[in-house]
């Protein structure tokens, strides 16, 4: 059947409305974006019946279909979740923050978290992975060390999404190139070009941001009480941190990351049996509803340092300094994601509504209409990529659409394909961890406690590396031609 030609008129009409819905919801109304998320799916929906005379069936598969490519996503955060309920209860966790808080200084703290990221996710592939295990624990030392969390996050975020950018091992690093019709390992040392600069911005930017934090006596207050509380309620040994290595090696040997994820999960159940005295029954309620100290609050309030602590803070903030405390200590199960995962499937509605009428190829072709020059082709590229993050809430679209859409225009201005490809991860793999309801930022906030959007000003690798693309896109720097000979 022949595609329907939608115009660009009709096809953004849903984003006006999904942008004033978002914003009337979250800042007049103080909502959660699921609503206006699902809303304005019904409503672009509604256009493509009504206008555009698709039969609600049709919208619906494409719905499902959408659905469907989240759903390993889906399956990864709930195991996730799991993961973090039996690695608090185990004490893994608190012994990563414990060890992290004696080992690591404020002034190196970020730059540590960045290269200790970069190189997880370099191993394993996964952001995700690398988030939900090593970056849990990075929190956990960085807010001891009296770090403000969305610096922690930037941090963790652009360590985890470098490796995931440039493994072998990443399935978007894997999709680009396929996307494009470039060779994987061309596409990786393709993307070293822009990846390199960038990340090396992003070190010196998190080693001057570190060197600004001071080792005053508050900070000391709060590594000794952290380390305190970590001690009281948990037993703590080096042996430990023997499952998330175990963890880590599986994914390195390929087993998939589900399997792989939940076996963590379970030796968190077994450790905690083991160090901590748990019952079966006390494990198993944990992978349900996360792990939780009884009485830990008013454990942390009877603490000498704790006293002193809230001694020189205002009364309306120690609830605030309190929950900080007990945040180290509980959190985690498949129920904690159950926000997050919500707000995937919103976002996924809107956006298989979008790709099935034909709304989104519509928009994106307008953008490739002011292509003319090879810089501006690089933009019209990522400009894309980053919008499907938006519209589309997940980062396979953002790369598939934009590959599918731009693959012919590369070629007709002799450009290898390694360009696009590179451009595909510089955008769609990148921005994709900014967006609160796309999967990779939902998860991001999700595994990580963060809140929406004051973390992505930190996340200066994500930043940073379109902007390098773009200016290599605008100079022809490494912008290499096809070869005469791979030419048809």
């Amino acid at each position: 059947m022949e595609k329907r030609k939608v115009s660009p008129l009709i096809s953004v009409i849903p984003v006006i409305f999904l942008i004033s819905a978002l914003m009337f919801g979250i800042k007049v109304a103080g909502a959660d974006p699921h609503i206006p998320l699902f809303t304005s799916a019904i409503f672009a929906a509604l256009i493509g019946m009504f206008v555009l005379k698709i039969k609600w069936s049709e919208i619906e598969e494409g719905v499902v279909d959408t659905i469907k490519m989240a759903m390993g996503a889906i399956i990864i955060l709930m195991i996730i979740g799991m993961v973090i309920g039996t690695w608090r209860q185990s004490g893994i966790v608190a012994a990563m923050i414990y060890y992290g808080l004696k080992i690591l200084s404020p002034k190196i703290f970020l730059l540590a978290t960045l290269l200790i990221c970069s190189i997880v996710s370099l191993a394993t592939g996964s952001s995700w992975t690398t988030a939900g295990t090593v970056g849990v624990a990075l929190m956990g030392i960085g807010t001891g060390l009296g770090i403000p969390t969305p610096i922690i996050g930037g941090a963790i975020i652009s360590g985890a999404y470098f490796g995931d950018k440039m493994s072998p091992l990443s399935d978007t690093t894997n999709l680009a190139p396929a996307m494009a019709g470039a060779k994987l390992f061309d596409h990786i040392k393709h993307m070293a070009y822009t990846t390199g600069p960038s990340y090396i911005i992003s070190a010196i930017l998190f080693l001057f941001i570190g060197f600004t934090f001071k080792t005053d006596g508050a900070n000391v207050n709060n590594i000794s009480l952290i380390n305190d509380i970590l001690s009281t309620n948990f037993n703590i040994s080096p042996l430990l941190l023997l499952v998330p290595v175990i963890v880590i090696i599986l994914v390195v040997m390929k087993v998939p990351a589900i399997p792989g994820l939940f076996f963590g999960a379970i030796l968190g159940g077994i450790a905690a049996m083991i160090s901590q005295n748990a019952t079966l029954s006390e494990v198993i309620n944990t992978l349900h509803n996360g792990y939780t100290v009884d009485g830990l609050e008013d454990v942390i309030s009877a603490n000498p340092i704790f006293q002193q602590i809230t001694a020189i803070t205002s009364p309306d903030k120690v609830d605030a300094v309190l929950g900080k405390f007990t945040n180290l200590v509980n959190g985690g199960g498949l129920s904690s994601m159950m926000w997050t995962i919500s707000l995937i499937l919103c976002a996924m509605i809107f956006g298989g509504v979008m790709e099935k009428t034909g709304m989104l190829e519509s928009l994106a072709s307008v953008i490739l209409g002011f292509a003319k020059s090879t810089g501006s082709l690089v933009v019209a590229t990522i400009l894309t990529a980053i919008g499907m993050n938006v519209l589309a809430g997940d980062q396979y679209l953002a790369i598939v659409i934009p590959g599918r859409m731009f693959k012919d225009a590369y070629d007709e201005r002799g450009l290898a394909p390694k360009n696009l490809s590179r451009a595909l991860e510089d955008s769609g793999t990148l921005t994709s961890a900014l967006i609160p309801w796309n999967t990779c930022g939902a998860f991001m906030i999700g595994a990580l406690g963060l809140t929406p959007w004051t973390y992505v000003p930190y996340c200066f690798l994500n930043l940073i590396n379109p902007i390098v693309s773009i200016f290599y896109g605008f100079t022809g720097i490494t912008m290499e031609k096809i070869k005469p000979e791979t030419q048809k």
